[in-house]
């Protein structure tokens, strides 16, 4: 599919009635361009089925396991560190993480790893396009959700986030032609991955907004009224996501459900991280240390880590 392919599709495909809602005039960011996201963390009921789960269905590498924790990634990055809360129930309908999303450097691994689902037989929650990316979904073993996706190139939806970003159905024939023949058996998510973007369950739009926009300097590049909102450094077309779809009005989660225990906001150095946390102290949200970071809550109480990079050079966007 070449660059042009994309924009004569979406110019006469159907408008998605939440992109009708859509902001079309993105913010600037207060924070630094190269601004990137890190591991997410997460509490699960069992740590055995949850790493088995990670590593042979979504294709992460188990890297570091300790004492009721594990970490996986690739290539020796961590991209996600589990928590063993033995029993706990499943994500329930709290503020929290809606899905976090991995991101891909290739439309062919995207292919590849569509077919090693189909396979292996993998279950997916949905297969979407949404202009500026193509996107597969799934839900791990406790609730938490999934994104495995890639990016367009830049230049086919830059400038058009806040008017353009929507879901359609996935051409999933276009997408398979693109599986390489080495690709079975599977060997796992490619060394390139990255965390693309956290989309979070929130209480209520505005208040977010204020926070991630206001507080920690993201831009806004779109927002479906008060029902979701898109924010990112550098113009990409979204580093956070958040919504109310689940939990409008709802509280965090109680400690007995597996959930969010915090996603980290990579910087590019100590200054920067510096310069954002003295802005979050001065409008209400001072931020306190620990041994992974500096760590602050959103409104409705989602954790952040506020860190910096030790390589930003694969960053998305």
């Amino acid at each position: 599919m070449t660059v042009d392919e994309p924009q004569r599709a979406f110019a006469s495909a159907p408008r998605d009635p939440e992109e009708l809602e859509a902001q079309a005039a993105p913010s600037e960011s207060e924070i630094s361009a190269v601004t990137t996201l890190g591991e997410v963390s997460l509490t699960v009921s069992d740590l055995a089925r949850s790493t088995s789960y990670y590593q042979s269905a979504v294709g992460l590498q188990l890297t570091e396991r300790g004492d009721g924790e594990a970490l996986l990634g690739v290539a020796g990055r961590g991209l996600l560190r589990l928590t063993e809360r033995q029993g706990a129930r499943p994500v329930g309908r709290h503020t929290g993480l809606y899905h976090f999303a991995l991101l891909l450097e290739r439309r062919a691994d995207l292919a590849n790893w569509l077919a090693h689902a189909a396979r292996d037989r993998v279950a997916l929650v949905g297969l979407s396009d949404h202009f500026v990316s193509e996107a597969l979904y799934l839900s791990d073993p406790d609730g938490h959700g999934i994104e495995i996706y890639w990016d367009r190139p830049r230049e086919t939806w830059e400038g058009q986030v806040g008017s353009r970003m929507t879901t359609l159905a996935l051409d999933v024939d276009s997408l398979l032609s693109e599986v390489e023949p080495e690709s079975e058996p599977y060997a796992g998510l490619a060394a390139g991955t990255v965390m693309g973007h956290v989309h979070l369950k929130v209480a209520a739009i505005p208040e977010t907004v204020a926070f991630y926009r206001d507080a920690l300097g993201f831009g806004l590049m779109a927002q479906l009224g008060t029902q979701a909102t898109f924010l990112s450094a550098g113009g990409y077309h979204h580093h956070i996501g958040a919504n109310v779809w689940e939990s409008a009005g709802a509280s965090p989660p109680p400690s007995d459900e597996a959930a969010l225990r915090h996603f980290t906001v990579l910087f590019p150095s100590h200054g920067e991280l510096e310069r954002v946390a003295d802005r979050l102290s001065r409008l209400g949200h001072p931020p306190h240390e620990t041994n992974a970071g500096l760590v602050v809550r959103d409104p409705s109480g989602n954790p952040l880590v506020l860190a910096v990079a030790v390589d930003v050079s694969s960053s998305p966007g």
